[in-house]
């Protein structure tokens, strides 16, 4: 009887006691508060969650280990924010300048979910470097070169747009799994077990135009996965560059 519901975030609960006045909204402008890369850190330890808001490219070219890449570029930013963080987490925003993360910490009041951030890490990932913490590096791959390793190395191939994005012309042989369904949701769990992939295995990510792809390459990385690419233009430019699809 569910099966053809659709999939809710867990964040939906917040934002319904928001609607119905059982959580008290933020009046006002929200702002953030500054934290220093040892507290970013300290604060990570003890289960926090970092929400990257930076580009793919910059997020792919050096980000902090378990951090979820939601473009702040986005439309849909805050929406996606609560669709990949788990209900009620208390969050750390690393954006690229400080009038960035009070614009995101804005953003988020729209959903409830500013108040579950304890504040922003000053300075960006220019800063983490240079206190000497360390980051890891996602590699991005246009989409002439996932052509050329299809047909070289049998390269596997996630695309994590909605059915309909799909059902427009997609891959062959690629696998479809919305972004949404690697994170925890309201009623489902993640659904890592249904991808056809060890997680050893080089994996190109793509969506419409790579800001979804490197969302889910995020997640993927949290859950162990060890070789994976954001494919840069997503469907986009693979239409573009006339490349097959079905």
């Amino acid at each position: 009887m569910t099966e053809d519901q659709p999939l809710k975030p867990a964040n939906i609960l917040n934002i319904v006691a928001l609607n119905q006045g059982k959580r008290v909204e933020t009046r006002g402008i929200p702002k953030a508060k500054r934290l220093s890369p040892h507290e970013v850190r300290d604060l990570l330890e003890d289960e926090h969650h970092l929400v990257d808001g930076r580009s793919s490219a910059e997020y792919g070219a050096g980000h902090i280990q378990g951090s979820y890449n939601v473009q702040q570029s986005g439309s849909e930013f805050e929406q996606r924010v609560g669709w990949v963080v788990p209900d009620n987490a208390s969050i750390i925003l690393l954006t690229d300048s400080d009038a960035d993360a009070q614009q995101a910490l804005y953003d988020m009041a729209f959903i409830g979910m500013d108040q579950f951030v304890v504040g922003y890490l000053d300075g960006g990932i220019d800063a983490w470097m240079n206190a000497g913490l360390p980051v890891e590096v996602t590699p991005q791959m246009d989409v002439y070169s996932l052509h050329q390793r299809m047909q070289e190395n049998g390269i596997r191939v996630l695309d994590v747009r909605a059915q309909d994005e799909w059902d427009d012309g997609h891959i062959d042989p690629a696998f479809l799994m919305p972004y949404t369904s690697l994170a925890q949701q309201l009623t489902n769990p993640p659904q890592f077990d249904q991808l056809p992939f060890a997680k050893d295995d080089s994996i190109a990510v793509t969506c419409h135009t790579g800001k979804r792809s490197s969302t889910a390459v995020s997640l993927m990385l949290r859950e162990g996965y060890t070789k994976l690419y954001n494919v840069t233009g997503g469907m986009e430019a693979w239409g573009r560059a006339k490349l097959p699809m079905i």
